[in-house]
């Protein structure tokens, strides 16, 4: 009998979108509207994300302009964006604000590397949660007789071949921000 690990991987691979989105949200030197994904500002009562509220261009490598729709918002975009954990000082000018990216030193790079290593981490560890939730699951199966030792040894296996790929996805994930990191 084969135990049906679908469930596991489909959440494995909602880990690896986080990771992915986590790693947009680093700032590598240019300017990338991703940055702003996780700033949301307060409209109307609710908690909205930036570009929801505002159109978000960028006119050059090293400036992002956001121009929110409701000019009210400025001071509350500038703000959310101020306390957020980007690093970068809003300039409002009445009418738009400007994210100047300044070139990225070897220690913000560093600081940088850093934080991407603790999201592939935070991910591996998720990651293995899933697996140990499958392990738990298939050993349930085997203490309620639906599948033998054999076929639990087996799912174990097939589990931890699982968990191995999506590791060695992160992995890759990771080498491949840090050569972005380091080539800016």
């Amino acid at each position: 009998m084969k135990v049906d690990f679908s469930d596991f991987s489909r959440r494995m691979d909602k880990t690896l979108d986080v990771l992915a989105d986590n790693f947009g949200a680093v700032r590598a030197g240019r300017a990338n509207a991703r940055v702003l994904d996780r700033i949301s500002v307060e409209y109307y009562g609710q908690e909205t994300p930036l570009n929801g509220v505002a159109t978000i261009s960028s006119p050059d490598a090293r400036t992002l302009v956001v121009q929110p729709w409701d000019s009210k918002l400025l001071k509350d975009i500038q703000k959310a964006i101020q306390v957020s954990d980007l690093g970068i000082n809003p300039q409002n000018d009445g009418r738009v604000i400007r994210l100047v990216f300044p070139q990225l030193t070897e220690e913000r790079r560093k600081d940088l590397t850093k934080q991407v290593r603790k999201y592939s981490e935070e991910a591996k560890v998720a990651m293995r949660n899933i697996r140990r939730e499958g392990m738990d699951h298939v050993k349930k199966l085997k203490k309620n007789g639906e599948i033998t030792e054999d076929d639990q040894k087996s799912a174990e296996k097939d589990l931890q071949d699982l968990l191995d790929k999506y590791i060695k996805k992160v992995d890759e994930a990771l080498a491949a921000k840090e050569k972005e990191l380091m080539a800016i």
